[in-house]
């Protein structure tokens, strides 16, 4: 039996170790896909401690997660760390204060294996710690041999179908972390910078013009200068040739509609390359190369003077020789949008180098129809997905120049540089230090190999985590097959995620899996928004809005913050607000006292085995909690959180505790009624089984208090044991959904009933009565004939008689309210006289809501002018109190 007050800093812990040492959420391999549901849970970049972003995550998982485990069977919940990528290399850096440059690649790679277990083991730690419903026998790392086979698999199997292919081009670059990087990287910052107006002069002529540019160091790298079609003043520049200033080089003026007329002075330098239109005028107009920046992002020999200079040094000296030599016409500030690498916010530059991509451009319809065919949770955020594919101008750039990593596993012929790639067989597979498959070139029979030294991008890998799971290539023991040890698992029933990774992690995931399998990855999308500070500004540190989590959970249960999570709208973002978690721990307690209450009046050995003679009361309650059950069901399948916490919290506080557990009490301690015993006990072991999804750990607290530890639990406790004969289920969570109990009840006389019991309930405290203080007569008109002894008792009535008829009450006009700030301006001077009339009661009002109007004096106004006070008035015996669907009068 509960006892004393919730004491959850002893209650959580204890449960969160015993469901792990327990397996209580182990997936147990089905044959029939019905009977199992798979969630492809985001393994968190391993790159420092978990925040707001992974708790809130996480946590909305797991109420989907421990729903689906009651209402359809097993659930496949793994978890895992991504830590394969530069995040992890970055974070070894900082935290050992090396580069990763400075080492053997295997031995920096031992580093951040070493760094990552540590986080990795904390991060399990707090997973753990909120309670998490993950099946802690399926983790994995992206970095783990079994995965690097997988990603090794998938490059090879993309490779033979033509859907990758390696090139030396243009290529987006961080010049910070000294890799090429995909477009999804990518991401546009508002940031101070100075247009330059440069003067220009055209070869053999007098004549000059004026090019405006943030860029003044790219100045070495122009190879032409383009001018609009439609521009008739510089027109006749065109055909003509520049001169570089400073630089000396001259390039041909040309014409393309991509200039942008509006900025600057209209005439545009093309520098090989300062952005993604000089990369399409380089390739349209067939332009030489001239690269002046390197990997590093320092002055190359093109630079001349300049040359081993970083390119924001180049800039300042660049600009002051030519305000020296008096080439610079004006220098001014500016704010515009600047391409960064998200992960550093360095501003990108565009190299030409060789990398490896996967195809992607000639196959954005397909890949919009396989996010079409997938269930999105809110449907707001497919216009996201879609968007970001209508978008896409560069196809997938897969390998990158860091040392910790999962690597291609190619070697090239020195010879042709044929490429050639490892057998399934052998794979993972590291070509530093592993043999080709083959002795001599396949293509010009050379013996002698080049490893690459690339590694994969981490997307390229976490876009695999529904092949990962399912066991994609591991279904038998042919190394070309295909067959997933888990089948029964693939597609995935849902994939969570946070709105800011669509671009990343879904569209990467759709495109390697549909690749490889021909189908969509997932039946479902749920994506989460993220968590703001109170006044719904992004948490940053730097800002200092920053609320630990840690520093939460020692302040509060962990059920009062799933509590609060649970009162988002999917895909929204969401405020942390601290007020909602002490309405969860509110909550926790009115759900223990009311347990104990329910322990005290309905003890499980004096509950019927049998379903007892029920009052008209019992069943209504029984039946309207049916309709909850549906009702919560049909929320957290649509993942609409906050409606299903919101309705069953009302229902069970205010419906439950404040009225029908009142009503009980008083019949079981007058009458010692059975039925109200026996439904006490239903109604509270289906509250528990309601409320788990969200409040894990109190319900399973309260679970094993009242059902599975007690004596004897009685027949309300139909999961009490197992159907493997009688063993004990040892978790609520194990549990089935409640079912429909299908009592035929008068749901709208009970809820009469109910609305006449808050009435008077409201009487006693607006006089300062005792709820006990008896009432001499009531009189009700309403059909609740089938609880006048209920309400009789709950309300401690001494005589409640039904109203054939309903008491004469009259509605009475009590005052009108202008709106002046539409009567003023329609009736000026004559808003006194319209005033007068009211006052001296000389008006008329005509029909009603939208189409009443008001004759005040001699003017009429419409209903938008004015609002009508209205009294209801009763002068019979006694104080009259109107509910919804029922009269109630106090004598």
């Amino acid at each position: 039996m509960p006892s004393g007050s919730y004491d959850p800093d002893a209650v959580e812990p204890a449960w969160q170790d015993r469901w792990v040492e327990t397996d209580t959420y182990a997936y147990e391999s089905v044959d029939d896909p019905d009977l199992s549901f798979s969630i492809d849970t985001p393994p968190p970049t391993v790159s420092g401690d978990l925040h707001w972003g992974h708790v809130y995550g996480a946590t909305l998982q797991d109420f989907v997660a421990r729903f689906q485990r009651m209402a359809n069977g097993e659930v496949f919940f793994p978890f895992g760390y991504d830590d394969n990528g530069i995040a992890s290399e970055r974070l070894t850096e900082d935290e050992l204060g090396i580069e990763h440059s400075n080492f053997e690649r295997r031995e920096f790679q031992r580093k951040c294996r070493e760094v990552c277990a540590e986080y990795e083991a904390d991060f399990t730690e707090k997973m753990q710690a909120l309670g998490v419903s993950i099946d802690w026998g399926h983790t994995y790392q992206t970095i783990e041999p079994r995965v690097q086979r997988i990603s090794q698999r998938s490059f090879i199997d993309l490779y033979e179908q033509g859907r990758e292919y390696r090139r030396r081009a243009p290529t987006i670059w961080c010049p910070d972390c000294a890799t090429a990087i995909s477009q999804v990287e990518t991401e546009d910052d508002e940031r101070g910078s100075h247009f330059h107006d440069i003067e220009f002069d055209v070869v053999d002529s007098d004549e000059a013009f004026t090019i405006s540019t943030t860029r003044p160091e790219l100045l070495p790298a122009c190879v032409s200068v383009f001018v609009h079609p439609d521009d008739d003043e510089n027109e006749h520049l065109v055909g003509e040739e520049a001169r570089i200033p400073l630089f000396g080089q001259e390039v041909p003026i040309i014409e393309d509609e991509r200039v942008d007329m509006e900025t600057g002075s209209g005439v545009v330098m093309c520098c090989t390359f300062g952005d993604q239109t000089d990369i399409e005028w380089y390739q349209a107009h067939d332009l030489p190369l001239r690269i002046a920046i390197d990997e590093t992002g320092t002055m190359t020999e093109q630079a001349g003077d300049y040359q081993g200079m970083d390119s924001d040094e180049a800039r300042e000296a660049i600009v002051a020789d030519l305000d020296e030599t008096g080439a610079l016409l004006d220098k001014r500030a500016i704010t515009h949008s600047v391409n960064v690498h998200e992960r550093c916010d360095t501003p990108v530059e565009f190299l030409v180098t060789e990398q490896w991509y996967v195809e992607i451009l000639d196959k954005k319809e397909e890949y919009l129809q396989a996010g079409r065919e997938m269930d999105w949770y809110p449907e707001k955020m497919f216009t996201r997905y879609k968007h970001w594919i209508e978008g896409l101008e560069w196809d997938w750039c897969i390998s990158r120049q860091r040392s910790s990593g999962i690597p291609f596993p190619v070697w090239y012929c020195e010879s042709c540089d044929e490429a050639v790639v490892a057998d399934r067989a052998d794979l993972p597979v590291d070509p530093l230090s592993d043999e080709p498959p083959v002795d001599a070139c396949p293509e010009c029979g050379h013996d002698e190999f080049e490893p690459e030294d690339d590694v994969f991008d981490t997307w390229a890998t976490s876009s695999l985590t529904p092949l990962i799971n399912a066991g994609w290539a591991e279904g038998d023991d042919d190394p070309a097959s295909d067959a997933m040890a888990r089948p029964e698992l693939y597609p995935m029933d849902m994939r969570p995620q946070g709105h800011d990774i669509i671009s990343f992690w879904l569209f990467h995931t759709v495109v390697k899996c549909y690749e490889h399998t021909g189908e969509p990855p997932f039946e479902s999308v749920m994506i989460n928004g993220m968590v703001l500070d109170e006044n719904r500004k992004k948490m940053s540190k730097s800002v200092g809005n920053i609320v630990a989590p840690d520093e939460v959970l020692e302040k509060y249960p962990v059920d009062a913050a799933r509590y609060w999570a649970a009162g988002s709208s999917v895909g929204d973002d969401l405020p942390y607000k601290e007020k909602g978690i002490v309405s969860g721990e509110r909550l926790l307690q009115k759900l223990w006292n009311a347990s104990k209450l329910v322990d005290e009046l309905a003890p499980a050995d004096e509950v019927p085995d049998e379903q007892p003679e029920l009052a008209a009361l019992d069943e209504w309650l029984l039946a309207r909690l049916d309709e909850e059950a549906a009702r919560a069901a049909e929320h957290l399948e649509s993942r609409a959180f906050s409606k299903y916490r919101d309705s069953l919290r009302s229902f069970f506080w205010h419906t439950f505790c404040d009225d029908y557990l009142e009503i009980a009490k008083g019949r079981i301690r007058e009458t010692d009624d059975p039925g109200a015993r026996y439904t006490l006990r239903t109604a509270h072991e289906r509250f528990l089984k309601l409320f788990a999804p969200v409040l894990s750990h109190v319900t399973e607290e309260l679970w094993h208090d009242m059902y599975v530890d007690a004596d004897s639990v009685g027949a309300t406790s139909e999961d009490a044991t197992a159907a493997d004969g009688g063993a004990t289920v040892n978790s609520i969570h194990r549990t089935d959904w409640p079912e429909p109990l299908g009592l035929d009840a008068d749901i709208e006389g009970g809820e009469r009933a109910l609305e006449v019991v808050s009435a008077l309930r409201k009487y006693k405290s607006e006089r300062d009565l005792a709820l006990n203080t008896e009432l001499d007569h009531v009189e009700v008109y309403g059909d609740v004939a089938d609880y006048v002894d209920d309400i009789a008792r709950a309300m401690h009535v001494e005589t409640l008689d039904l109203l054939d008829e309903a008491p004469e009450v009259e509605t009475v006009v009590t005052g009108i309210d202008l709106d002046y700030s539409v009567v003023g301006p329609e009736f000026g001077g004559d808003v006194p006289d319209i005033e007068a009339a009211i006052e001296s009661g000389e008006y008329v009002l005509e029909g009603e809501g939208d189409d009443a109007t008001l004759i005040a004096g001699e003017h009429e106004l419409t209903a938008d002018m004015f609002d009508v006070e209205e009294e209801r008035r009763y002068d019979g015996k006694g104080d009259l109190l109107e509910t919804d669907g029922a009269v109630v009068i106090v004598g």
